[in-house]
């Protein structure tokens, strides 16, 4: 049987519990279905934070040393730990401790066994001494087990590309006689990758050279060259040029195993005739020097995308994968590439205005794709439809009407019969003025389907299972996991379908200490308003506020899950009230609210801002006098737009990274929000922005005479350095506290009062 809060699993909160659906109705048949809670992940590190954050007298310092500070945000065990757990089978779990350990965790025997010890990444992986992990093992570069847990691929002398991609060198290593050697094409020593992993079987690994496929069956055996056609810059195999990482695949990988190994399906990116857009380095030389990469902006080209499957076992073959015949000769992109079993795929396809998005099923072996579901306006954006083992049905989130509040995304079933065929079935399983997030997986042997959702309120992710037959309601699992007070999940399903890690990403923490942020939250318009005040709050005193507006279309700002960031200083330590605002635009909040902002950027958006400011102007303990605002990126452009249709509303702003004309940012982004539908997607994104933009903005103030101060980091990437980083917040908060500080008028001289007596 299973127990609560098992020794096994070093520093983490966990709860086994042996049936989800004990409490269920008979006819329901819950029994069998079994779904163990292994971990909450990430609890323990909330925890550990908590108890720092919570417990009085945990700090030796007193009065203002116990405030939250900056450099605190950069201290270990203000850092929430991430186990990066994953499923290697039915039963099996690996992960890795606080302590550095990798280990495997057999939820049928409750059995562990450490695969790793921390001592293999500080000293026999051949990192370079300065990559060292320090003493809670939490700095370390990439890494993976082979599927057979037999050997790891280390990466080291790590470079960052975009968001997602890197540069790298791997070795391999062998768990067992410890033996270390270096992973490299055919006649290149000491090469750098673009890119390498493990496939799904045994020692399968793939890697990336000079922008080629490479694939070895094992460790030992030779490389296998799968595509020759590699250009830097230019012609991109299995790995995504700028535009496909950033705005539509939302990763570097632009690569799919099959099920069984046996197969890869892989893009290949064509960026000839894409405009080539300047990075200078202006630093580390005498004379500065320059990267170009392609970066298509509004109306300029896009490139060309080809899908292809290639056949890895027995004679190479490698078949294309035919688009859809309405976007054969049109620009398109390949959105969403998955396999639903060992020889078929599904494929999403989309125009570039983004307002046609085709779902086909794809046969490997012949290359023909049929279409299935074809949707026009306001598209699905990436979301995996989830396939029955036959492929016969599959399940998809779709905006469904609700009443007077619009659309929300509800489970649909779907037959996949050929589209325009009278015997397409759909049948809605969910409804509501909610939306369901993720579809984790479908349980045919239990008739069930898991999913996340908003349910209860949109700032929650909680996890549901609802059957896909019958009136049987829907059933929250984690709900009642009231001892365990998360309120914000992930989760990950067993490949059976049997169990599910959940990861805790926001815990309700009780507010009794001084470093502890209240939160408060309230209605703005019917839109979610999400107030942060000062540990020693009075509604007697006043307070400078602070405005957030950080995020793009589809984001949301206003949630639980959990964040400490630079604002939290000010908040703690400078008696700082900080807001955000989930307004029109915003996601999660139904698709009314949503598509607000189609074809109106920074109007509808501004104004919901400066309400809520004004509304929040009526509290009594908010100084009108001290108002600052604060964006990035999309956020910063919705800034200078608050500031240009304001007067003297704020005291002090902070563009960050600012968009300032669309014209000079990516096509996908612009084309997709200015003129086309919305990407419903969980995902925070910000969009990157170049100089170009500041530029322009600077030269604007100059000629208007605006008082204005600029703070620069010259080449560093979209995401700063940790120094720069710790250099950037203290700038913010410094400015801030100077900005909002509360101005006290000083006291009479009792001498002088005495005179006037």
């Amino acid at each position: 049987s299973y127990c609560r809060d098992q020794p096994m699993l070093t520093h983490s909160a966990s709860y086994c519990v042996p049936d989800l659906g004990a409490g269920a109705p008979p006819d329901r048949n819950w029994k069998g279905i079994a779904i163990a809670l292994l971990v909450i992940l990430g609890v323990c590190s909330l925890i550990t934070m908590s108890v720092i954050l919570l417990t009085p007298g945990t700090s030796t310092n007193t009065g203002s040393d116990t405030k939250l500070t900056v450099e605190d945000l950069f201290k270990p065990e203000f850092v929430a730990h991430d186990p990066e757990a994953k499923w290697i089978n039915d039963s099996e779990v690996i992960y890795r401790n606080r302590d550095g350990h990798v280990i495997k965790f057999n939820i049928l025997t409750n059995e562990t066994e450490i695969v790793l010890t921390n001592t293999t990444f500080v000293s026999e992986n051949p990192l370079p001494s300065e990559h060292a992990c320090t003493q809670t093992y939490t700095n370390i570069y990439p890494y993976s087990v082979s599927p057979d847990l037999k050997y790891v691929l280390f990466a080291y002398d790590v470079k960052q590309v975009f968001r997602h991609s890197y540069m790298a060198s791997y070795s391999i290593y062998n768990v067992h006689t410890r033996e270390v050697w270096e992973l490299d094409p055919p006649e290149v020593l000491n090469s750098i990758l673009q890119y390498a992993a493990w496939g799904v079987q045994g020692q399968q690994l793939i890697y990336i050279f000079e922008n080629n496929i490479y694939y070895q069956s094992d460790v030992k055996s030779n490389s296998l060259r799968l595509t020759s056609s590699g250009k830097e810059g230019v012609i991109f195999n299995g790995i995504a040029d700028w535009l496909y990482e950033e705005e539509i695949l939302q990763s570097h990988i632009a690569h799919w195993w099959s099920p069984d190994g046996e197969r890869l399906a892989f893009l290949v990116l064509n960026d000839t005739l894409v405009p080539n857009m300047a990075l200078p380095r202006f630093t580390g030389a005498s004379y500065p020097k320059g990267k170009q990469y392609p970066y298509p902006k509004a109306g300029q080209p896009n490139p060309t995308v080809k899908l292809y499957v290639v056949n890895l076992y027995g004679p190479t073959h490698t078949q294309e994968l035919t688009p859809p015949d309405s976007l054969k000769l049109r620009e398109h992109y390949v959105a969403m590439v998955s396999w639903i079993s060992k020889t078929k795929t599904t494929v999403r396809w989309m125009n570039r205005a983004q307002n046609v998005s085709i779902l086909t099923v794809c046969e490997t072996t012949t290359g023909a794709c049929v279409k299935v579901r074809a949707m026009l306006g306001r598209g699905w954006g990436n979301q995996e439809p989830v396939f029955s083992r036959d492929g016969s049905i599959f399940f998809l989130t779709v905006p469904v009407k609700q009443g007077g509040r619009g659309e929300f995304h509800h489970i649909a079933m779907f037959t996949t019969q050929v589209l325009g065929s009278h015997q397409n079935e759909v049948r809605h399983l969910t409804s509501g003025n909610w939306e369901v997030t993720k579809i984790l997986a479908y349980d045919e042997s239990n008739d069930n389907i898991y999913f996340l959702s908003t349910e209860g309120s949109p700032r929650r992710r909680q996890l549901f299972s609802v059957k896909t037959v019958g009136l049987f309601p829907r059933h929250c699992l984690t709900c009642e996991l009231n001892k365990a007070h998360c309120l914000f999940f992930n989760a990950e399903i067993s490949p059976n379908d049997k169990h599910i890690i959940l990861h805790c990403k926001g815990k309700l923490a009780e507010l009794n200490d001084e470093l502890v942020v209240a939160n408060g939250y309230f209605l703005c318009s019917d839109l979610p308003l999400k107030i942060s005040y000062p540990p020693d709050f009075s509604e007697s005193r006043h307070y400078g506020l602070l405005l957030i507006v950080d995020g793009s279309p589809g984001g949301q700002a206003v949630s639980d899950r959990f964040v400490l960031d630079w604002d939290s200083v000010l908040v703690s330590s400078d008696n700082v009230i900080v807001a955000r605002l989930d307004g029109r635009g915003s996601g999660f909040l139904g698709q009314r609210v949503l598509h607000e902002v189609h074809r109106r950027l920074g109007t509808v958006e501004v104004q919901d801002q400066i309400t809520a400011v004004e509304y929040m102007l009526t509290f009594p303990y908010i100084d009108r006098t001290r108002i600052g605002v604060f964006g990035r990126g999309y956020g910063a452009y919705i800034t200078l737009m608050m500031l240009k249709s304001t007067d003297s509303l704020f005291k002090c702003s902070v563009a960050m990274s600012p968009v300032t004309d669309w014209k000079l940012y990516a096509s996908a982004f612009s084309e997709r929000y200015l003129g086309m539908p919305l990407r419903d997607d969980s995902r925070y994104q910000v969009p990157n922005v170049h100089f170009q933009h500041t530029a322009e903005l600077i030269r604007n103030l100059v000629k208007v005479g605006a008082n204005y101060s600029m703070q620069l980091y010259p080449d560093e990437g979209h995401f700063l350095s940790q120094r720069s980083r710790q250099h950037l917040f203290a700038s913010l908060t410094n400015f801030y506290r100077e900005c909002l500080r509360e101005e006290i008028l000083p006291l009479p001289d009792d001498d002088e009062e005495e005179e006037e007596e």
